[in-house]
């Protein structure tokens, strides 16, 4: 089945995605919607092409991300094999919608699209195995991780280059597990003005989302509605650098896609004065 999160007027509200009907549910949101699915009321109906589609989960407890998760990428950077995912986070903040536009930081040139297959959480998971993490997965969805070059590569740590605000999109639909058979083959994609940037499959990925969600379930108790981000495949050679005016579009097979224009930052570039001269 097929859900997601409408923004009718001022609120929030879960829907069921049946083709193009959009039919309003008594939920919260998309991840409410499927949790409750057996005991779900009607409350409308929207059309699917003008309806306005949210963050499948508006405020999750915990974004995990994973990096260098893709066998091709790794590949393409000359990377070893690692032994253990390696893992970034962000925060409720830096969502946003899968057809909203997002404003480029002015503080960056070097702003680059990473088209990425996203898990929902559906129980609360701690120390699970596999198959327990398996069945505690609600639903896929598809997501961006826009990153800042600049700003990931200033330290060690990539943690400033990922968490600007509203630079991730996620969505447009959460989708349960049955309907893309567990995410192990699905074409996932980024396009920008219709050029593709990426292009790769699941079924290239390292950790599958099994793994990733038990191995976090070691570390970190997992809630309901809580975001993985399993990683991102890699470019081809008409990858660069994001400009104003350009439109993304993320696509995950089975799944749908984000389509988010680029717009120029109305914030000013206002970087403190000690970045100039350095630390004292």
């Amino acid at each position: 089945m097929r859900f997601a999160t409408i923004r009718d007027g001022g609120t929030l509200t879960g829907a069921r995605v049946e083709g193009d009907r959009v039919v309003l549910v008594d939920a919260d949101n998309a991840v409410d919607a499927c949790l409750r699915q057996a005991r779900l009321r009607d409350i409308g109906e929207v059309d699917a092409a003008t309806a306005h589609y949210a963050r499948v989960s508006p405020a999750p407890a915990h974004i995990l991300c994973i990096g260098l998760n893709y066998r091709s990428h790794l590949e393409q950077l000359g990377r070893p094999t690692p032994r253990y995912p390696t893992f970034f986070a962000k925060f409720p903040s830096t969502l946003t919608g899968p057809r909203d536009s997002i404003a480029l930081p002015a503080v960056s040139d070097r702003v680059e699209p990473e088209a990425e297959l996203a898990v929902i959480i559906g129980a609360s998971l701690h120390r699970a195995t596999p198959d327990e993490a398996a069945a505690a997965i609600t639903g896929y969805t598809a997501a961006n991780d826009l990153s800042l070059r600049d700003w990931q590569h200033r330290t060690t740590e990539a943690l400033q280059g990922k968490v600007f605000d509203r630079s991730t999109p996620l969505g447009p639909v959460l989708v349960t597990p049955d309907e893309v058979d567990d995410a192990r083959d699905l074409e996932i994609s980024c396009t920008v003005d219709g050029v593709p940037w990426q292009r790769g499959s699941t079924a290239d990925l390292l950790f599958s989302p099994a793994e990733l969600v038990s191995y976090c379930s070691t570390f970190l108790t997992l809630r309901p509605g809580d975001v993985i981000l399993t990683g991102t495949p890699g470019t081809t050679p008409d990858a660069s650098h994001l400009v104003p005016g350009q439109t993304v579009v993320t696509s995950v097979q089975g799944i749908g896609s984000a389509v988010n224009p680029t717009v120029r930052d109305p914030s000013p570039d206002t970087r403190p004065a000690w970045e100039e001269r350095g630390p004292r």
